[in-house]
């Protein structure tokens, strides 16, 4: 039996994925515990689905993505909105160094999955997929490069990329919290009150957010934003392709220009952009590109490629370790704050902001806290992140195509 969905049934599947993966959160606690986020765990189980229905030759189940690609310009044009320089000057010195050490670390997961997949005897662009893509980009990235290099012929880089991000962020989970532990009894680390702590941080943080209601026009300003964003930067993306030859998709385009439009309305008004509704506006279209892709994802095309995935993967957590705690741990000073920050950057670097907030709330809870590392992993985990990695991801697939 044959079965084909249109794109709104296949819309209304992944919203009721997403709302399943959130049940599923609530009632299962190993996967609140790691962050999975709610579209991988309903995705997943529907790709799991269709793999068995398919395998025994009981149904075949067509879906139509293609309003996959609006959530997830949207979704990349709210994270470009919320890259507040203002934010950035607060974090000093420290945050750059952090944030330098992002492009780093993508510039070595890029290195890893490529080397290693063409010593394997892989496709490079699906070593790609297992670098930088999946690793600190996520789900999110993979399932944005995944469609790109797909476009370029790689059939199954979608679902590679999105099984390693997979295994990433339950790694990042594992990881970060006894690398954390490792450095804090080494070290004899105690948390401690500096000058920049919560007296002048929270301020700041607190004025960005907006506590105040949102109105139907004042929302409706946000969406203008937003939709203004996308239009501008996916003509930019698409006329600097077709200048250079140089494949930019057009996600990357609208992030970049929203970041330039964020930083000019600061600087005129402050208060035109509501990140809560920004925020609000990326949280959803965020979850149904990410269940869209994951219910989507084609198992049975990564079968041959499970065990030299999972190699790869696995040198990426060590390599990650590794540089944590030989380099970052010193580069970030050698204190508490910096013990923290190298929780945070593991979550983050296998797998998501959440994992990395997550890594840093239980170590402070057991340890004490560290409103240094609370300011600067999540500012350069949420946006920042990407000015770095995307270049890089960009450049390897365009040398590797």
């Amino acid at each position: 039996m044959n079965i084909t969905l249109d794109s709104i049934s296949t819309l209304f599947l992944a919203v009721a994925l997403l709302l399943i993966g959130s049940v599923l959160i609530k009632k299962v606690t190993w996967l609140n515990r790691y962050c999975i986020p709610a579209p991988v765990v309903g995705g997943l189980l529907f790709a799991l689905l269709i793999l068995i229905l398919k395998q025994t030759g009981l149904m075949n189940i067509e879906l139509d993505t293609s309003l996959q690609s609006i959530f997830m310009l949207t979704f990349f044009t709210t994270v470009g909105l919320g890259a507040s320089f203002k934010l950035v000057k607060l974090g000093g010195k420290l945050l750059i160094f952090y944030w330098i050490a992002c492009g780093v670390l993508a510039l070595c997961q890029s290195a890893i999955g490529i080397s290693l997949a063409t010593a394997l005897g892989l496709e490079p662009l699906l070593g790609v997929m297992m670098g930088a893509v999946s690793m600190e980009g996520g789900h999110g990235a993979a399932t944005a490069f995944g469609g790109t290099i797909e476009e370029l012929g790689i059939e199954s880089a979608l679902s590679t990329g999105l099984a390693a991000a997979t295994f990433g962020l339950i790694a990042g989970g594992l990881v970060g919290g006894p690398t954390v532990k490792y450095l804090i009894n080494k070290y004899k680390l105690t948390p401690k009150q500096s000058s920049d702590s919560a007296s002048e941080i929270a301020p700041t943080l607190e004025e960005e957010k907006d506590h105040s209601p949102t109105s139907t026009n004042h929302f409706m300003v946000q969406v203008l934003i937003i939709t203004f964003c996308m239009t501008v930067g996916s003509l930019l993306g698409e006329l600097f392709s077709n200048a250079t030859g140089f494949v930019l998709p057009s996600y990357v385009g609208a992030m970049f220009v929203a970041v330039i439009v964020r930083n000019i309305v600061d600087k005129v008004n402050g208060r035109i952009i509501d990140m809560k509704s920004i925020n609000f506006i990326g949280d959803i279209t965020l979850g149904i590109f990410l269940s869209m892709a994951l219910m989507s994802i084609k198992l049975w095309e990564i079968a041959d490629l499970a065990l030299p995935m999972l190699f790869i993967v696995f040198i990426q957590v060590v390599f990650i370790v590794l540089f944590s705690i030989f380099v970052l741990f010193k580069l970030f000073g050698k204190d508490y704050d910096a013990a923290v920050m190298v929780g945070g950057f593991t979550g983050h670097g296998l797998g998501a902001t959440p994992n990395a907030m997550a890594n840093m709330s239980a170590i402070t809870e057991k340890y004490g806290p560290s409103p240094k590392a609370f300011l600067i992993v999540p500012i350069v985990g949420a946006f920042l992140i990407d000015v770095f990695a995307m270049p890089i991801i960009i450049t390897s697939i365009n040398l590797l195509s």
